[in-house]
C-alpha cells in the first residue's frame, strides 16, 4: 500500500511540507509506504473546460506535473493534498492543479481514501479545507479525518513542530489513513468490490 502526498506550496520545505512529513513518518510506522510530490513554484495552468480530457484521460496541457501526477495516482492507494492558506483560501496554483487532476484523472482517485491538509500562520484554514475537500467528495473518495480539523499553524517550517495539537492531528490522520487502507485491502481479499455507481443523469437543477 502506498500513499501519495501532494505538497501544493511554492516552498518545497515550508510549513505544508512539515505537516506532510509528519504524516509520512507516521504512515511508515504503520507499514504504509508514502511519497511526497511537490507542485513546484512555477505557474500552473488553470482548467479551460475544453473537454479534451474526456477522451484522452489526460489533460491537454502537458507542460507541468499534472499528467505525471495522474499517472502516479493510478497505482497509488491513498492521497493527502496539502496547501498553504492565502487570503483565507488555498494557494491558487493548487486549486488549478486539483481541478485538472480530477477532471482529467478522476477515475484514478475514485474509491481511494483521501485527506486534505492546510497550513497557516493564523487563520483561513477551515475555509481552505472546505474548498479542497469538494474535489474528494465529488470523486467518490472516502474522506479521512482526524481528531481535529486537518491543519497546522506557523509562519515557518520550524514553527509547525511547536504546534503540539497540530502535530497530534497529523499523526492521528496518518493512523486513520493506514487503518482505512488496511480495511479496504481486507475487503478486496474477501471479494468485496467498489460499487458500480452510475453517472448517466445530468440536469440543470431540474431539467435535462
Amino acid at each position: 500500500m502506498k500513499v501519495l502526498l501532494f505538497n501544493g506550496s511554492p516552498r518545497q520545505n515550508g510549513c505544508t511540507a512539515a505537516a506532510l512529513g509528519i504524516i509520512a513518518e507516521e504512515l511508515e510506522k504503520q507499514g504504509v509506504q508514502s511519497e511526497i510530490l511537490w507542485l513546484g513554484n512555477q505557474p500552473v495552468r488553470d482548467c479551460i473546460g475544453c473537454g479534451g480530457c474526456k477522451t484522452k484521460g489526460r489533460c491537454v496541457f502537458d507542460d507541468d506535473v499534472i499528467n505525471e501526477w495522474i499517472d502516479r495516482a493510478e497505482k497509488a492507494d491513498g492521497f493527502v493534498f496539502g496547501s498553504p492558506v492565502y487570503y483565507a483560501h488555498p494557494r491558487g496554483a493548487m486549486l488549478c492543479a486539483m481541478d485538472r487532476l480530477f477532471y482529467a484523472g478522476g477515475k484514478n482517485f475514485a474509491h481511494k481514501p483521501g485527506a486534505v491538509v492546510t497550513s497557516a500562520r493564523r487563520a483561513g484554514t477551515t475555509a481552505s479545507l472546505d474548498a479542497l475537500l469538494k474535489h474528494l467528495t465529488i470523486a467518490q473518495m472516502p474522506v479521512v479525518s482526524s481528531t481535529y480539523w486537518n491543519m497546522v499553524h506557523g509562519a515557518a517550517a520550524d514553527d509547525v513542530a511547536q504546534d503540539a495539537e497540530g502535530v497530534q492531528t497529523m499523526r492521528n490522520l496518518a493512523q486513520n489513513m493506514a487503518y482505512l487502507l488496511k480495511c479496504i485491502h481486507a475487503g478486496k481479499q474477501a471479494g468485496i468490490a467498489p460499487p458500480d455507481t452510475q453517472k448517466t443523469e445530468r440536469t440543470n437543477f431540474i431539467r435535462r
